[in-house]
């Protein structure tokens, strides 16, 4: 019974990956779980601590057989349904998100749900500040086209 529940622990510590963990990966881990832990034990920042900590977590495990790029990465750049169906695990449908963009319009969302729009209602004088702001940007961004810069070129500058 021992003999077999050692092997199982022994197959699932060769098999995991972890065997080929570089010291900066370990580091990595650590620094993550440190932000972590002041994103939810400590209260700082957490919407903006806790993605990037659970993006460093899973940037830096080693992914033995966690993530199939073969799914993603391909001669035709499609997503193979039918093979991410089949063997796809957790980490291949979270990349979907970053595959298809589905994150940052989300984040954004999120970002402004979350607004507390209390002090623009106290202030209302900083809306105009803003509203000024935005058409400054506006005004750049065509002063450059008409200048003759690019459309990317009037973006940077805009």
């Amino acid at each position: 019974m021992l003999e077999i529940f050692l092997d199982s622990v022994q197959k699932l510590i060769s098999g995991s990956g972890f065997l080929n963990l570089t010291g900066g990966q370990a580091l990595m881990i650590l620094v993550s779980f440190v932000l972590m832990y002041l994103a939810i034990g400590r209260g700082f920042e957490p919407l903006l601590l806790l993605p990037i900590a659970f993006g460093m977590l899973l940037t830096n495990l080693p992914m033995a057989n966690m993530y199939h790029p073969e799914i993603f990465i391909n001669d035709t750049g499609h997503i193979l349904w039918e093979q991410l169906g089949n063997s796809g695990g957790l980490l291949d449908y979270l990349y979907l998100g970053v595959k298809l963009g589905i994150y940052p319009p989300l984040i954004f969302l999120g970002v402004g749900c979350m607004t507390d729009f209390g002090p623009l209602i106290a202030n209302p004088k900083s809306f105009l500040m803003g509203a000024a702001a935005q058409l400054g940007i506006f005004i750049a961004f065509f002063g450059a086209l008409l200048l003759g810069f690019t459309g990317p070129e009037a973006g940077s500058i805009g």
